[in-house]
């Protein structure tokens, strides 16, 4: 299995639009490990780590989100697969 592993950023009105809980759903159904959570800023952060073509379709999900939602911009960046990661998590 191809792993990878990407560190996201998503900016815009991503906040109280369930998009957190919504990027687990998303996850969860394409069994790709990681995280979620809220920033100070009003972004939203995600580090994703497993197979190389669920992830890219989480990431490509994040540029949508939730219908709530209205994303402005979603910043990546490669990162090390992390092993450690085990299932997805709403931080």
């Amino acid at each position: 299995m191809n792993r990878l592993g990407l560190h996201a950023w998503v900016s815009g009105r991503v906040q109280g639009v369930w998009f957190r809980q919504s990027t687990k759903e998303q996850a969860d159904g394409n069994g790709v490990d990681g995280w979620v959570r809220n920033l100070p800023d009003g972004r939203v952060e995600v580090m994703m780590s497993g197979d190389a073509n669920a992830v890219r379709l989480l990431e490509a999900w994040l540029s949508q989100g939730p219908p709530l939602a209205n994303v402005a911009d979603v910043e990546v960046e490669e990162v090390e697969p992390d092993p450690a990661l085990q299932g997805f998590e709403v931080r």
